[in-house]
């Protein structure tokens, strides 16, 4: 639709009520209710997750009243999520919610305007594609993709339907981040040079579900649904509750963390995508059956592909076996690093006056700064006195929803961590050099387009 959605919508309102527009299956009502500050956008839950719980509900709800919000129904493939979903939002709205037996019956509800998808890793893209062809707006959990089919895929099905797609990237949502960015864009920060990346836990039931894994039965579910595009194998509970341990529905630490760091080095730098990727590791701690690696380190190299002189390094490691260092986010630059676990500024490793004055050179020392005070504003118009980023991301899908606005987090951010995903597992499974091939829109290991 080159048309905003609701230029669209009255152009084709009138005299129409009842019949189904744009071949995408949704009723004049559905589009009424879009309609100006007064009128209701319905949700729908897709995938009553541990996440959709814990905050994506959450930070709907915070923000409902304001905008005219309401979730009407939940759908999950697995009968006691759906139960247990529909019993919490019940209990959190005080009203009755619908239950759905898959994503096919929810879309089937006209009611439905938007939809939070919270789904497995490896289904995220596919979901979105789903919503895409029945024209809903989608709040999407990353990561966005794992494999650059489902990628393309999802970014076409979007940009064909004029969707309003907010990424789970909540840190483009973050003030501290929003500070970050500016400060380095308006060159008060000077060139990246380096980028260092932690994620570090120990904790030997991270995305473990022993318990869920044993209670559930096949019957309780729909295995062939739950597949999707991914080749067909029996029943397995634990690639179906514990999938981040398993490739092909993730690529664990890549997709589940490094995707939150990464997206950041692309909305720092205007890189969208690494020049080169190499990495290694393996499953060196917690060897359960697994087979995604619990320890790994990636190397990549950004910078413009006709000038090899110029760019940066970014280092992302990640282990379970030992939290030292924790999650860590430092750039650096010839005058010092910005840093995002301190959210200072600082000239901590600068260019000094000693070694400076050796080379004929001056001094370069930042000068310091607090991220955290600084009065940039996140991209939302109303004021909720919230900090939380999740909440306010939330809030900017909501708003732009209404304004049909780009939202913080657009499609184009998701595929493009994921082209650095699909990188780093390329690279972790192939053990090769990967670089990514711009005019095929293709991940190459080896000089050959990787797939699972």
């Amino acid at each position: 639709m080159e048309n905003t959605r609701r230029d669209f919508i009255k152009k084709v309102a009138v005299g129409t009520a009842g019949v189904t527009l744009g071949g995408i299956g949704l009723s004049t009502k559905s589009y009424a209710r879009i309609l100006g500050a007064n009128d209701r956008v319905n949700v729908g839950i897709a995938g009553f997750s541990d996440r959709a719980r814990g905050a994506l509900i959450p930070a709907l709800i915070r923000n409902q009243k304001q905008l005219n919000f309401d979730i009407i129904g939940v759908s999950d493939i697995w009968n006691r999520r759906r139960e247990e979903g529909a019993q919490f939002l019940e209990e959190k709205l005080g009203h009755k919610v619908a239950e759905y037996q898959n994503n096919d019956r929810l879309y089937e509800d006209k009611d439905i305007d938007a939809v939070v998808i919270s789904t497995a890793d490896f289904q995220h893209a596919l979901h979105t594609v789903e919503a895409a062809e029945n024209g809903k707006d989608a709040y999407v959990e990353k990561p966005f993709a794992e494999t650059m089919e489902d990628n393309r895929k999802a970014l076409k099905a979007v940009k064909e339907s004029g969707i309003i797609v907010q990424i789970g990237s909540q840190r483009r949502s973050g003030r501290n981040y929003h500070a970050a960015a500016d400060f380095i864009r308006k060159e008060k920060f000077g060139d990246i040079k380096m980028v260092e990346m932690t994620w570090n836990v120990n904790q030997p039931g991270r995305w473990r579900r022993p318990e869920l894994v044993a209670s559930i039965k096949e019957t309780d579910t729909d295995w062939k649904r739950y597949l999707m595009n991914r080749p067909y194998e029996p029943w397995d509970p634990r690639k179906y509750l514990e999938y981040r341990l398993f490739w092909p529905y993730s690529s664990g630490i890549a997709g589940q963390w490094m995707s939150h760091q990464i997206d950041t080095v692309h909305w720092f730098s205007g890189f969208h995508y690494p020049r080169s990727v190499a990495a290694n590791g393996g499953i060196y701690m917690w060897n359960d059956g697994r087979k995604n690696f619990d320890t790994m380190t990636a190397v990549f190299d950004y910078g413009p592909k006709d000038d090899m002189n110029k760019g940066f390094q970014v280092i992302y490691a990640s282990r379970f076996s030992n939290s030292a260092g924790g999650v860590k986010e430092i750039y650096y630059s010839n005058g010092g690093e910005l840093n995002l676990s301190t959210n200072k500024v600082t000239p901590n490793g600068g260019l000094t006056e000693r070694f400076a004055s050796a080379m004929n050179l001056k001094p370069n020392l930042l000068e310091e700064f607090d991220l955290a005070e600084s009065d940039v504003k996140v991209v939302t118009s109303a004021n909720t006195g919230a900090d939380d980023m999740t909440t306010l991301h939330m809030l900017n899908w909501m708003e732009c929803v209404r304004s049909r606005k780009t939202p913080n987090a657009p499609v184009k951010a998701g595929y493009q961590h994921s082209i650095a995903n699909i990188m780093v597992t390329a690279a972790l499974r192939t053990k090769q050099y990967v670089e990514f091939d711009e005019n095929n829109q293709e991940v190459l290991a080896g000089g050959k387009p990787f797939k699972y």
